[in-house]
């Protein structure tokens, strides 16, 4: 039967795969002609953490010995998967409504989804150490939280933005514009899915 510390490599393994898929919608923020290009490497990084998440799913049915709970496995794998999954629906609308320019607040939020992933991908090693690591867990999902604070207000301010700059004058950009932003702070959303889910586990092995 599978070892127990495979889990960790599969998470380590799908928190890569994160860190690659914001890269590309980042990517996607910078504009230009290189957006179908960038979104369908989104596209790409999403196929492939299927592919992890439905591995960790089969390991946990045939694992005896789990790490910790089965249900926080699935828990935990399956708000990782729904980030990416979230990020590749936003490259979708974009490519959809073939946007190739982005207001600064949608760029300040790509940055803030690429820190998300890279926050994740550190604090997702640091489970194997539980006991050890709480503290450095424990900062990391509390600076997710203050990530998608930060979100909620471009979102705000930059669908403000955009009221007053088409609001009148050319709704359709205003109703793309906002689409848009509303797909960002859901991926936002998401990777503070992911620090609870995590945070619980802390709380529940501590």
């Amino acid at each position: 039967m599978p070892k127990e510390e495979r889990f960790f490599d599969l998470f380590a393994r799908h928190s890569h795969v994160i860190v690659g898929a914001a890269g590309a919608l980042r990517a996607v923020m910078n504009g230009g002609d290189k957006v179908p290009h960038y979104c369908q490497e989104v596209a790409r990084f999403e196929h492939e953490a299927d592919v992890i998440a439905h591995e960790v799913m089969r390991a946990v049915r045939r694992t005896f010995i789990t790490p910790f709970d089965r249900g926080d496995i699935k828990d935990l794998i399956t708000s990782m998967d729904d980030a990416v999954d979230q990020m590749n629906k936003t490259a979708k609308a974009i490519s959809l409504f073939e946007v190739r320019t982005f207001e600064p607040q949608m760029q300040e939020m790509g940055d803030l989804i690429v820190q998300a992933a890279h926050l994740t991908f550190d604090a997702v090693p640091l489970l194997s150490s539980i006991n050890k690591e709480v503290v450095k867990i424990s900062a990391i999902t509390e600076r997710v939280t203050r990530l998608e604070e930060r979100s909620d207000a471009l979102e705000e301010e930059g669908v403000k933005a955009l009221f007053l700059n088409h609001g009148k004058t050319d709704p359709m950009a205003y109703i793309v514009g906002h689409e848009i932003y509303d797909h960002l702070e859901k991926v936002v959303d998401r990777f503070e899915d992911v620090a609870n889910e995590i945070s619980g586990i802390v709380i529940e092995h501590v």
